[in-house]
């Protein structure tokens, strides 16, 4: 099970937000919770945002990786049979 990397259980704030009158409507009239909408799509962007930066902090190590993989090989070159 993976571990959340926010307070899932924390309290729900109110705010304000501006939003195209047509999408609103379209959302209304087909129950659309878009408290739940928009609490996904800001999980899946910050998801997105941290992967972008773990690969930026570790881009160095993974190109020093990448250039002794493209040099020696792996352990199991010399094993695999396809």
């Amino acid at each position: 099970m993976q571990e959340s990397f926010y307070d899932t259980h924390a309290s729900k704030k109110s705010t304000n937000l501006s939003i195209n009158s047509d999408l609103l409507q379209q959302a209304k009239d087909h129950h659309i919770n878009l408290s739940k909408v928009l609490e996904q799509g800001l999980v899946e962007m910050l998801l997105e945002e941290k992967r972008r930066e773990w690969r930026e902090e570790n881009r160095e190590a993974i190109e020093t990786y990448n250039r002794r993989i493209e040099t020696d090989g792996v352990f199991s070159d010399g094993l695999r049979k396809f």
